[in-house]
């Protein structure tokens, strides 16, 4: 199985690091010299980390054969995975962006829109909603207000306070 560690963001620097939005709890394994990742788009890859350290809170990696900030955001959006023989997180604390996306968001029986994304690193994880009508919502992924989460039935279970899918509503990409 494939699971996502990082999304690729903007170069650092003139020779070829590229900042990473972490996306698992072991950054120190998985960004080791020498570790081979999986790359999304499959154009750009597979990487091979060659450097990775911390710069405050963002970690900072350099990749073999990308040597100038030119190719470096050639990667950006890039996101990369690992092959893992576990089967996700049994424990019950936390799901995957990749488990998530695609899911089906529902407030009882109506569909108001699908999970595009989950945004972590902050104080407080945030599910992505793009809404029927393609605004942008963003939900605080809390058990009162994301109940139920069903990867097997293809949905979520919201129970928005009221107000919640007008405060957080962003137009869609393009819109003004």
């Amino acid at each position: 199985m494939q699971l996502q560690v990082a999304r690729i963001g903007k170069p650092h620097g003139i020779r070829g690091e590229v900042t990473v939005q972490v996306l698992t709890d072991a950054p120190q394994d998985r960004f080791l010299p020498g570790s081979n990742l999986i790359v999304e788009p499959a154009g750009l890859g597979p990487l091979t980390v060659a450097s990775a350290r911390w710069n405050k809170d963002i970690l900072l990696v350099a990749f073999n054969g990308v040597d100038d900030r030119n190719t470096a955001e050639t990667l950006r959006g890039a996101l990369l995975f690992i092959e893992t023989d576990e089967d996700g997180d049994d424990s019950g604390e936390g799901w995957y962006e990749h488990e998530l996306k695609g899911l089906t968001a529902k407030v009882s029986d109506d569909v108001v829109g699908t999970v595009s994304a989950l945004r972590t690193g902050t104080a407080q994880d945030l599910l992505v909603i793009e809404g029927q009508d393609g605004t942008e919502i963003l939900v605080p992924f809390v058990e009162e207000i994301v109940p139920v989460v069903d990867p097997e039935a293809g949905f979520i279970e919201l129970t928005p306070p009221p107000g919640l899918f007008t405060i957080n509503a962003q137009p869609a990409d393009g819109d003004d």
